[in-house]
């Protein structure tokens, strides 16, 4: 019976109790106690592995002043910020909040700030690749390390004041059928400012980027003679693809949960919105080694560690001789 009475919060993970009358929550409880922790887990392991393979190939292999690679160390750092946040949600949610109110509110700031930066480093990243491409000839005049350096910091700003609600909102709160809770403590407002907030700012605006960006840069490719230029083609869809395919359903899931009319207690949505949220959530957590190691220069790269540290390796890794094109 204890079960009955407490649900999920799925915006921010949080166990609250449920208002009377509320449809059964036994099944997504259990649900969510069996498959958040380890999927939790596995998150972060790939993360720590795919993001250190990344500022291993940089800083072995590339200049660290240039200005995507300044972009690329911001967003693996977005990036890890979100990922040692998943150690305390897995322990959490095989049980209670353990860590105290200080930590309550600096976790959940962090997973914001981690999350939301993670987006908008991402839409940044695409949108210098279209100067890069499109409008080479400003772009080379005006694509230094400052330009790169400001436009981060920017970027961190803005992303610690959408998460500022986060940090300032969560507590601790006890429960008796749930425990020690750490949830948002935010008013109706603030909850639909952060809906309006995460569609159109974290949802909207860099899929639009997305799409103008690299349609661009695909017309602009296939006008040119560039060696490898349908590799680029491919590089460029799949990038766009699976942005689409892993931020679009969590955020659909968002508005359809958000305007329906009436609770169905027999409806799967609260499963579907588990994992579209926990999808999303794994592509942000490992989107710099999908961004990078897609692109032909940071195969070779990579290609080359393996080498150096595992010579028994060395005969099977072929290294392209073409690491110099975009793709």
């Amino acid at each position: 019976m204890d079960e009955l009475n407490s649900t999920w919060d799925y915006e921010s993970y949080s166990p609250v109790v449920a208002e009377t009358g509320a449809c059964s929550t036994i099944d997504i409880n259990k649900f969510g106690k069996a498959f958040l922790p380890p999927f939790y887990s596995v998150i972060f392991i790939i993360s720590i592995l795919g993001n250190g393979v990344v500022l291993l190939v940089l800083y072995k292999f590339e200049k660290l002043n240039s200005v995507t690679n300044i972009f690329l160390i911001n967003l693996v750092a977005s990036n890890l910020i979100f990922s040692f946040t998943l150690p305390f949600q897995a322990v959490y949610h095989s049980g209670e909040w353990v860590f105290g109110e200080a930590l309550c509110k600096a976790v959940h700031g962090a997973y914001y700030l981690g999350f939301y930066s993670s987006i908008l480093f991402l839409t940044l990243m695409t949108f210098d690749r279209y100067l890069a491409v499109v409008h080479s000839m400003v772009a080379n005049r005006q694509r230094r390390g400052c330009y790169a350096s400001c436009l981060s910091l920017a970027i961190w700003f803005v992303s610690f004041l959408a998460s500022l609600e986060y940090f300032v909102h969560f507590t601790v709160e006890e429960y008796p059928m749930a425990g020690l809770v750490c949830e948002d403590q935010g008013e109706e407002h603030w909850l639909m400012f952060s809906f309006y907030k995460q569609i159109v700012l974290f949802f909207l605006f860099p899929l639009a980027v997305f799409v103008y960006c690299y349609m661009r840069i695909t017309l602009t490719v296939m006008a040119t003679r560039m060696a490898g230029k349908h590799r680029t083609i491919r590089l460029v869809f799949v990038i766009v693809l699976m942005f689409f395919v892993f931020w679009s359903p969590y955020n659909i899931v968002l508005m359809i949960d958000e305007f329906k009319v009436e609770e169905d207690c027999g409806s799967s949505l609260p499963y579907v919105r588990y994992i579209a949220s926990n999808l999303a959530r794994l592509y942000f957590c490992i989107s710099p080694v999908l961004y990078t190691f897609l692109g032909r220069k940071f195969q070779n790269h990579a290609r080359g560690v393996l080498a150096s540290h595992f010579s028994c390796l060395a005969s099977r890794l072929s290294i392209s001789s073409s690491s110099r094109s975009l793709a």
